[in-house]
């Protein structure tokens, strides 16, 4: 699937983390979702880093390619729009959107040529207040109060999912057809004919009174349940084979 909006994207921006594999599994997450633009700040382990090449994995062409600055201000200086994630109250007066309701926002910004960075914090306590007053917004995952700390490669890859969401036209349902397509109607009432004469063969519709009733309940089974030809000729099968097992045994 190719995003409706291929030119631009956002920038993620890794202040000051902690570990190099946390750093390579955020690589990883946005590759998964078709992010490559990774900026970090001030990793506390020195850049490049072995371990976050390591978890990296197929995404390493982010690290290679990843910018590096001393200073949040310089990693976003060339941003028009801001998103800081956080999972604190802060006690600064910004807007506060859930993962799904940025990356709206970042798409929309992006359209317009806009470029956009969402800051996340190093793995022990996020982002800094000081850190919060760069960003036009907050973004605040609604986890489980009573434990709300996600790891920096979690809240990557959430927020990467949400924009893949906004950018990629994804059903949210399909059904994967092995092989085969859905019977249909004809195919479905030849089903209903067999099933009731080998019903009727077996003295099911009774008493007589109810046997109508019986029949149209059985059809409107059929009618819901989502058969394709080859659950038709399955059933068939079905039926054929308990018809050649009690002749066998009739005549043994």
């Amino acid at each position: 699937m190719e995003p409706r909006d291929p030119g631009g994207q956002p920038a993620f921006v890794l202040v000051r983390p902690q570990m190099g594999e946390n750093i390579g599994a955020a690589a990883r997450a946005m590759w998964n979702f078709g992010l490559d633009r990774m900026r970090v700040v001030g990793p506390r382990d020195g850049w490049p880093n072995e371990r976050a090449v390591a978890l990296a994995s197929g995404a390493g062409r982010l690290l290679d390619e990843a910018g590096l600055f001393d200073r949040v201000e310089e990693a976003v200086a060339d941003c028009t729009y801001v998103f800081a994630t956080t999972a604190r109250e802060r006690g600064l007066t910004k807007p506060v959107v859930t993962p799904e309701r940025a990356m709206q926002q970042a798409r929309a910004i992006t359209a317009e040529g806009g470029k956009v960075a969402v800051l996340f914090g190093p793995e022990r306590a996020g982002l800094e207040n000081a850190d919060i007053a760069l960003a036009n917004a907050i973004v605040s995952v609604p986890v489980n109060p009573a434990f709300p700390s996600l790891n920096l490669a979690q809240c990557v890859l959430l927020t990467a999912y949400e924009w893949r969401r906004e950018t990629v036209e994804a059903p949210p349902e399909v059904m994967e057809m092995a092989k085969t397509e859905f019977a249909t109607g004809l195919e479905i009432e030849k089903l209903g004919d067999h099933f009731e004469e080998r019903l009727e063969e077996a003295g099911f519709f009774f008493p007589e009174l109810k046997a109508e009733g019986m029949k149209l309940n059985l059809r409107n089974m059929w009618s819901r349940l989502p058969l394709t030809r080859a659950d038709v000729q399955v059933l068939h099968g079905m039926l054929r084979q308990m018809v050649r097992w009690a002749e066998k045994r009739r005549d043994g």
